[in-house]
């Protein structure tokens, strides 16, 4: 084994490193008054009461979905029982990136709060720390695992029994890593269903009791929902978010390793190097967003945070992009293929940069449709001046209106890296865009920092400067969410592409004929699932926001003194509420992932599944790009108007009826832009590494006639007269042959 192999683990145990570095810092800040801390106990408090009843339920499913995994790794030659192994390992890990990201969240919020009533300097230097920690240690646990398996599993069934880098032995050892991304984007799915469900109904009953009926500011401690709202922005838009990106960025890593094992190339590093390419450049990735970590600041008050956040995240770009050339050149031959495609380390470099590429204009493009003071946002800020409905008419023009230009970019970097590498050229441009998750989650995670921050502030009654200092952040953080969200579904649709070309490889099929009535059926079937997922997915919003509002309303009417600050509410009564109502209602959406593509592999063969794949695909795309981005233009037209903003003459503030309108926007938008929008990129990835791990089981199998027949005629070749030749038969023999039709 290469020793190069080495330096991927030990690359993730830098970022774990400089993790551990910068959480130490964050700890050691100042947390300001007793009643700040108290507040930041409470919220702290009810986040880690809810992960550890979401653990107890997926601890449970870990254990079936484990035993049904080893069972079914003795059953083909092409499976293995360890990947049972990868799959509880995926699973921790990715329980571990949310948790590490959510217990320095709750840290540095009210550091964060203390730091604001000296100037918004060091209130970014806090928060940002703060949302550091979450990227790297998903980054690092992400390179760290998946790079220390690929080292004991290519040993153990490459080398120790002489294997070749393009057989049957390492189609196991990757089917074991495949595992190891099952496991983490199983977690995920649950984590940010489950989440998106929490901080929902919390926000939406903080909303519509507190703000609308009772008149009180979004976050005052008489609200009994306001700290379940809190406690909601850690274990969604942290903890969630952290196993939705480690999943992200395991599963890119995954599809474009087992890509990487067709391409025909003779490197130095036993053939493995198209293997080894994304997981370095994935780690290298990770050094240079923490170099990027260091350009995230500001000198004065008046500097622009969105300029420094971007100054770190072009920077860790620009480096990694520099540094894959020259990993590239260093690691692959001169010329390659893939399926019958030649291509050259130069078009895989360019593939690379075009992923950043792809990447960087998702996150622009969503900025401008969901940033204060842009067109889009302020023309839902006008539509509120004549009521609740034009309101809402203008939030789904803006959010169906976002979908275009985003699809024409992905389909552009689709097709320009086809044609540089093919499907290995779409694989590691989906790597590339991800090759920054460290940095992109670091900008990602410190918007819910300093919303908590904002709403400790609030809740303590400290000077009005220092609210707007953390809203200053917040409304940043929104748009960098936003932009993140827009980021993630670019990976995912990717992504997806690369696990379908692996799924398709695997599975022994060479097209999807959606000529074919059934194959036609999957597609549609396919297009209809996020649609009933996202239904699911807000429908238990509703409810959970029901029960919270009910709750809410009786508080204010039994408990007397709490419009007086005399009586405290009952808060854990509504962190109850979100908790169960979570664990609840996330386990439909979540058995639809993981069982449909089972059920149709196993009944209708792998090219109905295909065209499931494909339909899933489409749709979860265009309905994750809609459902964020209409949701952020909506939250920014409502921080808009309670900011003060004047368009064409009139001036929207607080306490109008335009600004009642934005809110009613803002309520629908929650579960579209914190819920079922960023679960669809999981969903996505999810159905397709389903599919991969069930591949070797509905596999089509060539005919035994066919194949003897197509044998025999290329076995001999006569040279001359007397010399025989062997000569194997082509790559691409069997897949070319008739396949039986499934029934």
């Amino acid at each position: 084994m290469h020793n190069i192999v080495f330096l991927i683990p030990f690359l993730g145990v830098i970022g774990l490193f400089v993790m551990w570095l910068k959480s130490k810092w964050v700890s050691k800040q100042d947390e300001g008054e007793d009643n700040m801390k108290e507040l930041a106990k409470y919220i702290a408090e009810g986040a880690m009461a809810f992960l550890k009843t979401e653990w107890k339920f997926l601890g449970y499913f870990v254990i079936i979905t484990d035993l049904l995994l080893a069972y079914s790794g003795t059953l083909v030659e092409t499976s293995s029982p360890f990947i049972a192994v990868s799959f509880v390992i995926g699973a921790v890990f990715s329980a571990l990136a949310g948790y590490f990201g959510m217990k320095i969240a709750t840290k540095a919020n009210v550091r964060t709060t203390h730091a604001a009533r000296t100037s918004l300097k060091k209130a970014l230097k806090i928060s940002f720390a703060g949302g550091s920690v979450m990227g790297l240690g998903v980054a690092g646990l992400a390179v760290l695992g998946l790079g220390s398996l690929f080292i004991v599993f290519y040993q153990l069934y490459v080398v120790n029994i002489g294997g070749s880098a393009h057989g049957i032995e390492m189609e196991k050892a990757l089917e074991i890593l495949a595992g190891f991304s099952l496991g983490a984007e199983s977690i995920a799915l649950f984590a940010r269903v489950g989440g998106g469900i929490f901080t929902k109904a919390a926000d939406v009953g903080a909303d519509l009791v507190g703000k609308v009926e009772a008149q009180i500011p979004e976050d005052d401690v008489r609200n009994p929902a306001t700290i379940a709202d809190n406690v909601g922005d850690n274990v969604g838009d942290v903890a969630g978010m952290g196993a939705d990106l480690f999943g992200s960025y395991v599963a890119t890593m995954v599809a474009t390793m087992v890509l990487g094992r067709e391409i025909e190339a003779n490197d130095d590093f036993g053939g493995i190097a198209p293997i080894l390419l994304p997981m370095i450049i994935a780690g290298v990735g990770l050094i240079f967003s923490i170099v990027g970590t260091f350009f995230v600041k500001i000198s004065k008050e008046s500097d622009s945070v969105q300029k420094a956040l971007n100054l770190g995240n072009w920077s860790s770009i620009i480096l990694t992009a520099i540094a894959s050339y020259f990993i590239v050149m260093y690691l692959l031959p001169p010329s390659m293929s893939i399926r019958g495609m030649e291509f050259t380390p130069m078009d895989v470099f360019l593939s690379i940069v075009l992923g950043l590429v792809v990447g960087t204009l998702m996150s622009m493009i969503t900025e401008y449709y969901t940033a204060i003071g842009n067109k889009p946002v302020n023309s839902i800020v006008r539509q509120s001046s004549t009521g609740h409905a034009t309101n809402i008419i203008g939030g789904i023009s803006v959010g169906m209106e976002s979908t275009m230009l985003p699809i024409i970019v992905l389909a552009a970097g689709i097709y320009g890296s086809f044609e540089l590498a093919g499907l290995y050229g779409v694989a590691i441009a989906a790597a590339g865009m991800m090759a920054t998750t460290a940095m992109q989650l670091a900008i990602d995670a410190f918007g819910p920092i300093a919303d908590n921050a904002g709403g400790i502030a609030a809740m303590s009654g400290l000077q009005d400067e220092v609210r707007e200092r953390t809203d200053n952040l917040d409304a940043v953080g929104n748009t960098t969410a936003a932009a993140g969200k827009g980021f993630a579904i670019a990976s995912a649709a990717l992504t997806a592409l690369a696990l379908f070309a692996a799924f398709v490889g695997i599975a022994g099929i060479d097209s999807i004929d959606i000529y074919k009535a059934d194959v036609l059926a999957g597609l549609f079937i396919g297009g209809m699932i996020p649609y009933i997922f996202s239904s699911l997915a807000i429908a238990a919003v509703g409810r959970a926001a029901m029960e919270m509002v009910n709750e809410v309303r009786r508080q204010f009417r039994e408990i007397e003194g709490i419009m007086e600050y005399k009586a405290t509410p009952e808060y854990e009564k509504c962190i109850e509420i979100s908790t169960k109502a979570a664990i609840r209602e996330m386990i439909r959406p979540g058995a639809i992932a993981l069982v449909t593509p089972v059920v149709v592999g196993f009944l209708f063969g792998p090219e109905v599944l295909g065209g499931m794949l494909a339909g899933i695909t489409i749709s979860g795309v265009l309905l994750g790009i809609f459902q964020n981005n209409a949701g952020g233009a909506w939250d920014n037209a409502k921080k808009s108007i309670e900011k003060g903003i004047e368009i064409d003459g009139k001036v929207y503030c607080s306490g109008t009826e335009d600004h009642e309108a934005s809110i009613t926007g803002d309520t629908v938008g929650d579960p579209f832009k914190d819920t079922s929008g960023p679960s669809m990129n999981i969903l996505i990835k999810l159905t397709s590494i389903v599919a991969l791990i069930i591949a070797p089981h509905i596999a089509i199998k060539p005919d035994p006639s066919i194949e003897a027949e197509l044998l025999q005629k290329s076995k001999i070749e006569m040279v001359g007269t007397d010399q025989k030749k062997e000569t194997p038969p082509p790559a691409d023999l069997f897949m070319n042959a008739k396949k039986p039709q499934i029934p």
